[in-house]
């Protein structure tokens, strides 16, 4: 196992299953009313677990009767400690439960939980702190190979194709891949305000830009998108919009260029917008 903890990630399934027959969990996340609700109530119990809102990321949530079953990322083996230490004690269901009752506001959820990181039971484990530590970094490296597999091995041969590089060369080749409708797409990094515009004028499209950008982006896929949904309902479409691009420059650094952005926005016939971030009209009212 990796001994660096800066490097270390892991990954496990959290299985949760209400004992209360007027508390069916996947039929609460599955109904649009009900869903934030419950994700919020999840997301809380997780951040008392690690001490923290981004101790643990939920990558999926799944429902399968009677369980809801949620796909768990940890970047920090202090972290994936401390929730192993509060699952053991019993202290993230509490919690869970807890925070399930003021979110629905109902008097009591209770709640049974199960722990598995692929075939393994870790509740079976959990004495052994080291072990359980150990069952949850290989079923990351086992979920990566898995990747690996579905996707051919693309994302990471790139450069093996050296004498295709005129139809799909490094980043930077001068020859863009995508369909270009006449817009100049600058190759630099996003600023601020390419970051701020985004998010002003992008709208309810903002979900379809960020599975434009998770072609070339592995920390935007479906699931990530979903929980920014989710988790900024309330601040709105400008803050979900700004925590994706937001996202997509943490994960990217330098590679998170303008001409990728507007590569996305072109893709989804947002001409304006693409307009306005290459200040073509600057001086134009905001358009959605």
């Amino acid at each position: 196992m990796a001994d660096s903890s800066d490097l270390w990630i892991g990954s496990a399934y959290l299985f949760l299953q209400s004992t209360s027959e007027k508390v069916v969990l996947p039929a609460l996340y599955g109904n649009s009313h009900q869903k934030s609700s419950v994700f919020k109530a999840l997301k809380l119990a997780l951040a008392d677990a690690t001490g923290s809102l981004h101790g643990v990321d939920m990558l999926k949530v799944h429902c399968s009767e009677p369980h809801l079953i949620i796909q768990l990322k940890f970047c920090m083996q202090e972290n994936c400690r401390k929730f192993l230490r509060s699952y053991r004690a019993g202290l993230f269901r509490e919690a869970l439960q807890s925070h399930l009752q003021v979110a629905l506001s109902v008097t009591a959820v209770p709640v049974q939980v199960e722990l598995k990181a692929g075939s393994e039971q870790l509740d079976h484990m959990l004495s052994e702190e080291e072990r359980c530590l150990e069952c949850i970094y290989k079923e990351k490296v086992r979920e990566k190979e898995r990747w690996l597999g579905r996707a051919g091995g693309g994302h990471f041969k790139r450069p093996a194709a050296p004498h295709s590089s005129r139809s799909r060369g490094p980043f930077k080749a001068p020859p863009s891949p995508a369909p270009a409708p006449g817009l100049r797409r600058p190759n630099r990094t996003l600023t601020p305000d390419d970051h701020q515009k985004f998010a002003k004028l992008v709208s309810k499209k903002w979900k379809q830009v960020g599975r434009s950008l998770q072609k070339n982006c592995r920390a935007l896929r479906d699931p990530v998108i979903d929980n920014l949904a989710h988790e900024y309902d309330r601040e709105g479409l400008y803050e979900q919009a700004y925590q994706l691009l937001l996202k997509f420059i943490q994960s990217e650094g330098k590679r998170a260029t303008l001409q990728r952005l507007i590569a996305a926005l072109e893709e989804n016939s947002l001409i304006t917008l693409a307009e306005e971030l290459l200040g073509l009209h600057p001086s134009e009212n905001d358009t959605s």
